[in-house]
């Protein structure tokens, strides 16, 4: 039912998937980035849910190969997975493809990826605008790892709240003795915690989702901690820390959050920070789905 070739876009390996069956127009086009934290996935072990997507939707699916940390250091992924996106709205015609019909789409990093895309591609007025996002149990912040999806869920399969700061440090080629510090949150000064604690913060989450969430104890912060980790600030690493001049300008959303998850809350706050700056949203919730 597909045609399915391995390309290049300005250098970034990509798979596309092309359905067989002649259109009557131009088709709706879609960017894949697969999850793996940056540091595993690749083209091969998303090919399943490309192949079912393109055949289901009847569109013209892109999953990008972006290399992986840390032969490839921070953020070359980003980079990589934004310069597939610019290509493609840019050859979308060769594709078959209606370029005003193009959505992002990506699970875990990969959802971060697709809010990173989005965000960087709002100022660009010289490419058609990106029409959708889809969020699937996206990573979004990595100033608190104590909302209440992080307790709930801290020795979850997969994905514990341990294990996602250890894949955060492996990612960044940082030394993994700052996590204990982390998960603490002595990573980050009181100016910051007050700066973003309008956005990032348990009281937004819904009380259905607090069921015996405990508020951690006040640590103190640690310059040193935090000197080793600017990455963690940006807006690339960190999309949910965005500004409301850019929130305010994204596509319409999709986003999927799990019961199971540890990153859980942080699609919550994303979908209340788009829903504030008059985004739409759609948003899934599988109650007894994981990681």
């Amino acid at each position: 039912q597909l045609f399915i070739g391995d390309l290049h876009f300005d250098g970034v390996p990509v798979r596309i998937y092309l359905p067989r069956e002649p259109s009557a127009g131009k088709r709706r086009g879609v960017i894949f980035f697969h999850g793996g934290c940056g540091i595993f996935g690749s083209i091969r072990s998303h090919e399943r849910v490309c192949r079912y997507i393109a055949k289901k939707s009847d569109s013209v699916v892109v999953s990008v190969g972006y290399h992986l940390s840390p032969e490839y250091k921070y953020p070359a992924q980003s980079l990589e997975c934004l310069t597939a996106t610019v290509h493609f709205l840019q050859t979308a015609d060769t594709y078959g493809v209606d370029p005003a019909r193009i959505i992002v789409c990506g699970d875990s990093v990969g959802g971060t990826y697709t809010a990173s895309v989005c965000q960087e591609l709002v100022p660009r007025t010289d490419l058609p605008k990106i029409r959708a996002q889809v969020l699937i149990t996206p990573f979004l912040q990595a100033l608190n790892f104590n909302l209440p999806s992080h307790q709930k869920n801290a020795f979850a399969a997969f994905l514990s709240r341990e294990r996602t700061v250890h894949f955060i440090l492996k990612y960044l080629n940082k030394d993994c003795s700052l996590k204990e510090p982390i998960l603490a949150g002595s990573h980050v000064p009181e100016s910051m915690k007050l700066k973003y604690g309008k956005w990032i913060n348990p009281d937004l989450i819904p009380e259905v989702f607090k069921l015996g969430y405990k508020p951690p104890l006040p640590t103190s912060f640690s310059p040193r901690v935090h000197e080793q980790v600017p990455e963690l600030f940006a807006c690339r690493f960190s999309p949910l820390l965005a500004e409301d001049a850019v929130v305010c300008h994204l596509p319409d959303t999709c986003i999927v959050t799990c019961g199971h998850d540890v990153l859980r809350d942080e699609g919550l706050l994303y979908k209340k920070r788009l829903e504030d700056n008059n985004v739409r949203v759609t948003w899934h919730h599988v109650e007894k789905g994981f990681h």
